[in-house]
């Protein structure tokens, strides 16, 4: 068995891998790339804390906060399950990587399904991190240096580029994820500040944020895109083996251990910012929960700066697994093989590019979520794992150790199908966001009692926020003029 996972691993292609030959003499640069427990869990939790934490809050309120917390708990727990099983679907197959379960149980149709997911997923994932660096930054240069918001700089087109060129760029182009570990661990400490800032500013700005008759209730009828965000967080399968395959000597009982830290890590870390969100702005969450405090509170403004570092950070995971499923896809007749240093780096710029460019005509971070969630992150999370499993294990489908992962398929497939009909049903419902307009309580001349009836419920649920965009400045520029953008659909 550990041989055929030695013969699996290669450390320009993780993932897109079923059963590689090396020679003997590769050995010791095959070792070199693997990484200990420790640092396979970094590089894990960073998989999954991304810009979808921000959006456990606006979940809890679609679903209810009571309800969502339930919800919250079984996505996790669902989540951890699906991912031992993909690994004990490796061993069973002999195949490491997860379109080499997905061919090994369904042929050629299932790989080249989950090649579509699989690069639709950390590729759309890409571009919510790019809208949270451009809103986020933008902003917080205007409030720092007091620049006028016509400035060059000042652009969210041009922050994003400038993040593209001087952060993603250099540090995407790596083909070892393993180099990653150590920026790993330094956005988890960003996290940790970020969680810290939050529950700092609780008691501040529950003062300021007006009652609503829609927060606090344990249950509201939006669970669908409640489950779609919650997984869009939770989701990091298509990391699974790239991860699994670059810990020394990996077995399942050592990938148990790496899965149970890094979920339950991550469910405290959703647990702890859907807290201190919804506490705080309760009904008024948004997708971007940061867009919530005001632009005059620097603490905060220093969070949303190392919120950006760490998504920037986690950007290039993404774009490994994006990248390998193109490279493994169109460029690769043998997947042994290797793609030549200019393909590899005209693959990587054009990745960028393209999410660039997706990434400026929208500033609404809930729809990407719910969409993502929805549409690729249940079928990749829950569906196809489960299925690999009822296909490829021995024994009847009613067994004892099948039923649990029967329950996954049926709940993965009843989000997905459900997602996309409350998608047509509900598409006008979609446009949740503020669309960057300053918080009405965070307005001089706006008090709890006249907000709260500009913030009706049915104005909050359907239309972005109309406020006076202000951004306060450190000294006197132009005010933002309010753009009510239409969000388009991937």
């Amino acid at each position: 068995m550990a041989e055929n996972i030695e013969n699996a691993i290669d450390e320009n292609s993780y993932i897109l891998r079923s059963q590689t030959n090396f020679d003997e003499n590769r050995e010791k640069e095959i070792n070199s790339t693997r990484s200990s427990l420790p640092l396979a869990c970094f590089n894990f939790i960073n998989s999954i804390i991304g810009s979808g934490v921000i959006g456990i809050p606006y979940a809890l309120h679609r679903a209810g906060f009571g309800f969502g917390m339930v919800l919250l708990i079984l996505v996790a727990y669902i989540t951890d399950y699906s991912i031992i099983l993909m690994i004990k679907c490796g061993h069973i197959s002999g195949k490491f990587s997860y379109q080499g379960i997905m061919e090994a149980a369904f042929g050629r149709p299932g790989y080249l399904l989950l090649g579509i997911l699989q690069f639709f997923y950390p590729f759309v994932a890409m571009v919510s991190y790019n809208i949270v660096v451009g809103d986020t930054v933008t902003k917080v240069l205007i409030r720092l240096t007091g620049m006028a918001t016509t400035s060059f700089f000042a652009k969210r087109e041009v922050i994003v580029l400038l993040a593209n060129l001087f952060i993603t760029i250099p540090l995407c182009l790596y083909r070892n994820v393993s180099k990653l570990a150590k920026i790993s661990f330094l956005s988890l400490i960003c996290i940790v500040f970020i969680l810290f800032s939050m529950l700092v500013r609780i008691g501040e700005m529950s003062h300021k944020v007006p009652d609503n008759q829609a927060s606090w209730k344990f249950f509201n009828n939006d669970i669908v895109p409640a489950i779609g965000v919650m997984a869009f967080a939770f989701m990091c399968h298509h990391n699974t083996f790239l991860i699994y395959t670059s810990i020394e000597e990996p077995d399942e009982k050592k990938w148990e251990i790496v899965t149970h830290v890094s979920i339950m890590t991550s469910l405290i870390v959703a647990v702890l910012f859907g807290l201190a969100g919804y506490t705080t702005f309760a009904a008024y969450s948004q997708g971007d929960l940061l867009e919530n405090y005001c632009w005059d509170d620097d603490l905060m403004n220093l969070s949303r700066l190392l919120f950006s570092v760490q998504i920037l950070l986690t950007y290039p995971i993404e774009c490994l697994v994006t990248r390998e499923v193109l490279e493994n896809s169109l460029f690769k007749a043998d997947p042994s093989s290797q793609v030549s240093d200019n393909t590899h780096y005209v693959i990587t710029l054009a990745i960028i590019f393209i999410t660039y460019l997706i990434s400026i005509s929208t500033d609404c971070l809930g729809v990407v979520l719910e969409l993502n969630g929805v549409l690729a992150a249940v079928p990749l999370a829950y569906v196809l794992p489960a299925l690999s499993y009822l296909r490829l294990s021995e024994g009847s489908i009613l067994n004892r150790e099948k039923i649990p992962a029967v329950g996954v398929v049926v709940f993965g497939i009843s989000i997905a199908l459900f997602g996309v009909l409350f998608l047509f049903i509900d598409f006008d419902k979609f446009n949740v966001c503020s669309h960057g307009a300053v918080m009405g309580y965070c307005l001089p001349q706006n008090n709890t009692e006249n907000f709260s009836s500009i913030f009706s419920e049915k104005t909050w649920n359907n239309k972005s926020v109309n406020s006076t965009n202000v951004i306060p400045k450190m000294r006197i520029s132009t005010p933002i003029p309010h753009v009510n953008r239409k969000i388009p659909l991937f």
